[in-house]
């Protein structure tokens, strides 16, 4: 395996894009009962002060016993569920156990590192996929390049490789959509795959 090359021997992608490449919007974590529509959602669940879970998808409330829970799937069931118009089983988590994902710009990237309270799930900044030394099978965002007109962050996408040289020269890394990286491990199904540079995409 290769080492990626140090920064003084990237390219300049800003100036090469005519100062175009941005930074995607981060994650924040938000409180499950301060919203209405959970369904397909995707949430955090955990302990204040013993630690989280994600990559969990969650449906609507439902109380039993004048408790008010949380239907929650871990993903990779969820997208099985909605695929394949199956009936699944969901562990049912006490509201107050649950928050959502939800993007907000005001969730910016940090190179330094961060102590975060127990209290609530950390909110999630992007990282360049340049910084992450293992990205398969990460969550990544794919930014708009200059020839995007549409300047619209493509997200639920997963990576299958790690950055490499491709044919052209350039440094890129394979994506899939989420859902074909879940079928792929539930059918064997291997998925489409898109060749991104590796300066339009972000860690989520």
């Amino acid at each position: 395996m290769t080492d990626l090359p140090g920064d003084a021997e990237f390219p300049d992608w800003d100036l090469l894009a005519g100062d175009s490449a941005r930074t995607p919007a981060g994650i924040e974590l938000v409180a499950a009962s301060s919203l209405r529509d959970l369904r397909g959602r995707r949430a955090v669940v955990g302990v204040p002060g013993l630690g989280w879970r994600a990559d969990i998808r969650i449906d609507n409330v439902v109380v039993q016993a004048s408790r008010t829970y949380v239907p929650a799937l871990p993903e990779q069931e969820w997208y099985r569920a909605e695929s394949e118009q199956t009936e699944v089983f969901a562990p049912l988590v006490p509201l107050e156990r649950v928050w959502v994902e939800r993007v907000s710009s005001a969730v910016t990237a940090s190179a330094e590192l961060m102590l975060v309270s127990l209290d609530a799930p950390p909110q999630r900044p992007p990282r360049p996929a340049r910084d992450v030394k293992a990205i398969t099978g990460l969550r990544v965002v794919r930014v708009a390049g200059p020839e995007d007109k549409t300047g619209r962050d493509q997200r639920d996408l997963r990576a299958v490789t790690e950055a490499y040289n491709s044919a052209e020269g350039d440094i890129c890394i394979r994506v899939c959509r989420e859902l074909e990286w879940y079928r792929w491990a539930w059918s064997g199904q291997p998925p489409k795959t898109l060749e991104v540079p590796i300066h339009l995409l972000w860690a989520e």
